[in-house]
């Protein structure tokens, strides 16, 4: 049994819930279950990532079952450092390029928020709600899962679309990405097959290797054991 339990509490619209870590408290590489993955993501962002998708799957607050993204903000802008997951095949569906908001940094992003106005990417868990043709087209909205890290997301409308700075081109004569207004922008050749994998309730992780994130965020301030980890990897 690779499953391991752990107390711990999202704040979802007002509820609390209790949740179980299934991963990062085994000596299982999680990159045997994910080859399609190796060296190509940082196997303590995954985890985490793991981590937060089934607690969340557990209490009914992921809706779509199999599918898990994880966008690497460690990564620069110019690398691919988004990746839709088939958890239940141990399959890579899709990876490739991702903006992030204009105030969060140029290349790489390095800061992050929650607040209306600041054009920062938002960290941490969320859902994939539903889609909408807006201002940017076909779009997806987010619907942020922890309280004062992304639970403004919905209201700053954080949601995910195509755009023309998304692209290797657009590097070429740059040398990084164009920034979004926070967020999480993706190619226009790419972006609605990401949506309709993912829309639906689906579970969403946006993670940088600061320490801030990991000590303001509900689900890991008592894993004393993941803390140690991420500071070891960010000295």
């Amino acid at each position: 049994m690779l499953f391991m339990a752990l107390m711990m509490a999202f704040p979802v619209q007002g509820y609390s819930m209790t949740v179980d870590i299934p991963f990062f408290r085994t000596n299982v590489s999680v990159l045997t279950q994910f080859p399609d993955l190796s060296n190509r993501i940082n196997p303590l962002v995954l985890r985490m990532a793991l981590n937060g998708y089934y607690s969340l799957k557990e209490k009914g607050i992921v809706s779509r079952d199999g599918i898990l993204t994880v966008i690497d903000f460690n990564r620069p802008s110019v690398d691919e450092r988004l990746f839709v997951i088939d958890i239940n095949r141990g399959r890579l569906l899709y990876s490739g390029l991702v903006a992030h908001g204009r105030g969060s940094g140029d290349n790489y992003a390095l800061s992050f928020s929650n607040a209306p106005g600041s054009h920062q990417s938002s960290l941490g868990f969320y859902t994939t709600g539903n889609t909408y043709d807006g201002k940017h087209g076909y779009s997806l909205r987010l619907l942020g899962l922890e309280r004062g890290i992304n639970d403004k997301a919905e209201s700053r409308s954080i949601v995910i679309h195509g755009a023309d700075y998304v692209s290797y081109d657009f590097i070429k004569k740059h040398g990084r990405l164009g920034r979004s207004e926070g967020c999480p922008a993706l190619s226009f050749e790419s972006f609605q097959q990401v949506i309709n994998l993912i829309k639906g309730g689906s579970c969403l992780f946006i993670y940088h290797g600061g320490k801030d994130y990991v000590s303001n965020s509900t689900p890991f301030k008592s894993d004393i054991t993941l803390r140690q980890a991420v500071s070891e990897h960010v000295s």
